[in-house]
């Protein structure tokens, strides 16, 4: 790709700001294990991290900019949102899954995969990331009536715009995709199966992404995607396809963003008479009072709940880390200060 115009990608002044003198720009369009796809103004390039940047655990995601020398990635450059989750387990290790993106499209297909709880889930990560989340549901044609289903989406993903699709009729593809603009990234972000490829395809223009028959018991697409890939679209803008996620575990530091995705109770919350409400059994809560009239669902606080519990116990864990951590760095600083000190000269 000869002259290829980075700006198409997203790149901006503040970025070349931070870029090294002396480095080219690219953006990761792929990631493999120990390679990294790289689209500069010259090609594409298969680049890898040096040993020092491996050691010094540097992370690089799809949709990251960064500073490279010949094939190798010399520097990551500041990123303006990043979607994380925490791995799998009782741990605090986490994995990025797109970054610098603008829009991030919870994909969930009007069946049996729509779970309001899963799409509360989403919207915590999201909000945390710095993207503007919104919902996209899927193989509207095969409802008759979706728009129940569509009603209980909208009730927990307040002031989160929602597009009801279809990708065989064409209904509401139009709108989502002008979502997508020049310059702009958005990532599909879902389940297994549930259309994120076939959207792709259809904003592309061409099957780029390789989607297999739908299933006759459950009516879900299989997945078929491995890896996240950045792809730019005709007429502009970019998307990331990404594999399935079976499970999205929250990151360490959502709790505003749990706030933000729970709107309506943390409302709720403010009008409590105590500060220090347990919205329990204190006298004048407002949050148990909703409970009793029915404003407020029991599954939609239950799941407040939950995720504030999830991000309590993953700051314990991120914490223990930490001091392990500064123990083991204490413990190498002590041992090298004993060797410097057996070999100083003169010493017998």
């Amino acid at each position: 790709m000869p002259g290829f115009d980075l700006g198409g990608l997203g790149w901006s002044a503040e970025l070349a700001d931070n870029l090294e003198q002396g480095l080219e720009p690219g953006r990761v369009v792929a990631a493999h294990r120990g390679a990294f796809d790289v689209v500069t103004a010259h090609g594409s390039v298969r680049a890898r991290l040096p040993g020092r940047l491996l050691h010094e655990g540097v992370d690089v995601a799809v949709g990251d900019w960064v500073g490279i020398a010949g094939s190798v990635i010399r520097g990551v450059l500041p990123r303006k949102s990043a979607i994380v989750r925490s791995a799998a387990g009782r741990t605090s290790e986490s994995q990025t899954l797109a970054a610098n993106v603008d829009v991030a499209f919870v994909v969930s297909s009007l069946g049996p995969d729509l779970e309001p709880r899963r799409v509360e889930r989403y919207l915590v990560t999201i909000w945390e990331s710095g993207a503007t989340p919104e919902i996209v549901l899927t193989k509207a044609d095969r409802m008759d009536d979706p728009w129940p289903l569509v009603a209980q989406v909208e009730a927990v993903a307040i002031g989160v715009a929602v597009h009801v699709v279809s990708a065989v009729t064409g209904q509401g593809c139009d709108a989502l995709r002008a979502r997508i603009a020049e310059g702009t990234t958005a990532v599909l972000l879902g389940s297994s199966g549930v259309g994120k490829s076939t959207l792709v395809n259809r904003f592309a223009g061409r099957e780029l992404m390789s989607v297999k028959e739908t299933r006759v018991d459950d009516d879900e697409g299989r997945h078929t995607t491995t890896h996240r890939e950045l792809i730019r679209l005709p007429g502009g803008g970019v998307v990331i396809d990404t594999p399935g996620l079976r499970e999205l575990q929250l990151s360490d530091g959502g709790a505003q963003s749990v706030g933000r995705a729970f709107a309506d109770i943390e409302a709720l919350a403010a009008e409590c008479r105590f500060g220090d409400c347990g919205h329990s059994t204190e006298p004048g809560c407002a949050v148990q009072a909703a409970l009793r009239s029915g404003e407020l669902s029991a599954e939609r606080h239950r799941s407040w709940l939950k995720l504030q519990r999830e991000l309590r116990a993953m700051a314990v864990r991120t914490d223990a880390r930490l001091r392990r951590e500064e123990k083991r760095m204490w413990q190498l600083r002590v041992r090298d200060a004993r060797s410097r000190t057996r070999h100083r000269p003169g010493r017998t």
